[in-house]
């Protein structure tokens, strides 16, 4: 039995591990707005869409690809854990949706849970797929046109 060199299986390793990434479409920090300085550019426009819970603001991007930045506020969702689930989900949907290239900002602008509810639930994540979907709507309807 022959013994693959150690070099070859890291190479192999990390070829996977990057192709793997690529598929899944992970949310890498080029897909993220990080800078102070941008996330107030986006801030300084009007909201574009807004729902129950969540208020977005677009600028129109000069990326190929549209960028997002979360803003979710400890008084809206006091449990870290709700806060961890809200920003979860919310990368989920930007992923899955072919956005126009712009820098997205959401925003938590309600309280989502009361304080004797379950912090993150079935329920609770299902209700924010919805909203966050009907809150990136119009952003797709703009590239299917």
């Amino acid at each position: 039995m022959h013994a693959v060199p150690k070099a070859v299986n890291v190479w192999l390793y990390s070829l996977t591990v990057r192709t793997a990434c690529r598929v899944s479409n992970h949310f890498s920090r080029e897909r993220r707005i990080v800078k102070t300085d941008d996330f107030s550019s986006v801030f300084r426009l009007r909201p574009k869409n807004r729902t129950e819970h969540f208020t977005l603001y677009a600028r129109k991007g000069t990326l190929p690809h549209a960028r997002l930045g979360l803003v979710v506020a400890k008084r809206f969702a006091p449990r870290a854990v709700t806060r961890n689930a809200i920003k979860r989900v919310c990368r989920e949907v930007f992923r899955k949706e072919a956005l126009d290239p712009a820098d997205c900002i959401v925003r938590l602008s309600g309280p989502l849970v009361s304080r004797n509810a379950p912090a993150v639930s079935v329920n609770l994540k299902r209700q924010l797929r919805n909203e966050l979907k009907q809150l990136f709507a119009p952003q797709t309807e703009n590239r299917k046109s």
